[in-house]
């Protein structure tokens, strides 16, 4: 006996692809589908709208489908409110809980769809109430946060390890909708130029300019520029056009490792990055020893603030930063040497921190570290404009493979990068 379910498409479904994906799924998954209903939007602005049913052998397999529908955006047809349990436990969520996409996504409660606030993939969805809605958050009897106006129920996501015992987690498939961003039909507007990717073979000057125009408007809106940034800035010869960008304010906060600072404090102290002059490419002697060093003169200081303060250390990225209130989360890992006093090593407590900044970024660049640009794309909405610039397009494969969709890549040398970037800024500015 089989078991199915309506659902329905509408937007640019056919532009976007997100159409030929659901068909494909129900089929790849063993499921079958019926369209029941079809609208072609013919006009730029029109939408499509597909209603179909899903046919599955098992509700296993179907809730599996129907799942792998949402992501894309499909909502049940007449859709219920959420369904709503209580954590069993601390970082213990109910077995049936939605898993979520960076995607904007609402969920209906009370039969009103509620926005998730700080939408983030792979985590939790956790429902507050106030007292007056007459239920609680908590075994404990409190009422969870200031619910918004009034008594309107709030929605935010949760990671698994700040899952709390009585938390209200959002299960199943039904009343989630999923918003995927869409490709504009025109290929234009914000960003219109990334449509298609990773390529080393589009002209940087002009993506280079209409980067620079981006972070023109996130400056003149009060917005925020994240940089993401990897020991290969300092190593290429892009930590002086990176450090001039932050203290002209084109860059708003940094998340780096450890191995990043130091070695732009290194840069800074000995003219050597990881023991070779970045000037003349030599090996000067003992140079393999001024990593360490380095390290041991900002920990005798008591951290970096101190050291520029004392006069030890005078410039390069991490002074613009002290300098220029500009704020940096460095995120320790098992490779740090040291590590420096800034680093945050408690990996829990790091991610948190690496959380806010993604979330209050309007757009990141992500420069030269595979890894740490995994680490923030995980954290970043899929509404944040994303830059990714690394010699290695692989990179950017491995953040789009992560679900970073709305990452774009450019590959190319970041130390050539950086210049022309920050040459392109200033070059406006001073007409």
């Amino acid at each position: 006996m089989t078991v199915s379910q309506t659902v329905e498409l509408e937007g640019h479904i056919i532009d976007s692809g997100s159409m030929g994906h659901c068909f494909g799924a129900v089929m790849e998954m063993g499921g079958e589908f019926e369209v029941e209903e079809f609208e072609v939007g013919r006009h730029k602005h029109d939408e499509t709208y597909c209603r179909m049913t899903v046919t599955a052998d098992t509700p296993a397999d179907l809730r599996a489908i129907l799942h792998e529908l949402n992501q894309q955006g499909a909502t049940v047809a007449d859709p219920r409110d959420a369904t709503i349990e209580p954590a069993p436990d601390d970082q213990v969520v109910p077995v049936d809980f939605y898993s979520t996409t960076n995607h904007p996504t609402y969920v209906r409660v009370d039969g009103d769809w509620v926005e998730v606030e700080d939408i983030e993939m792979d985590c939790a969805l956790v429902v507050e109430r106030n007292e007056g809605d007459g239920e609680s958050s908590g075994d404990d009897g409190s009422d969870g946060g200031d619910g918004g106006d009034g008594n309107e129920p709030r929605v935010h996501t949760k990671v698994l390890n700040a899952v709390e015992e009585g938390d209200l987690v959002v299960t199943g498939e039904s009343g989630i909708r999923v918003e995927p961003p869409e490709r504009p039909r025109n290929g234009g507007g914000s960003f219109g130029f990334m449509q298609g990717g990773v390529s080393s073979e589009r002209p940087s000057k002009s993506l280079i300019e209409e980067i620079a125009d981006e972070m023109r408007d996130v400056r003149e809106n009060d917005g925020t520029v994240l940089a993401v940034c990897g020991p290969a800035i300092v190593h290429s010869g892009g930590r002086d056009a990176l450090a001039e960008l932050v203290h002209e304010g084109y860059v708003d906060a940094i998340s780096a490792g450890n191995g990043f600072a130091v070695h732009d404090l290194e840069r800074d102290l000995y003219g050597t990055s990881l023991g070779v002059d970045t000037e003349s490419l030599e090996h000067p002697r003992k140079g393999h020893k001024h990593h360490i060093y380095t390290i041991s003169e900002i920990v005798r200081h008591g951290g970096i603030p101190e050291a520029v303060d004392a006069g030890v250390v005078d410039e390069g990225v991490m002074y613009e930063c002290v300098q220029n209130d500009v704020p940096y989360v460095l995120a320790g890992s098992i490779r740090d040497d040291g590590p420096l006093p800034d680093t945050i090593t408690d990996a829990i407590e790091a991610q948190d921190a690496i959380r806010k900044q993604a979330q209050d970024a309007d757009l990141v660049l992500m420069l030269s570290t595979l890894l740490h640009s995994v680490a923030v794309g995980n954290c970043l909405p899929s509404t944040t404009k994303t830059v990714c610039v690394d010699i290695n397009p692989a990179t950017v494969t491995q953040l789009l493979d992560r679900g970073s969709a709305q990452a774009i890549g450019l590959v190319t040398d970041i130390g050539a990068f950086l210049p022309m970037l920050t040459d392109e800024l200033l070059e406006s500015d001073s007409k």
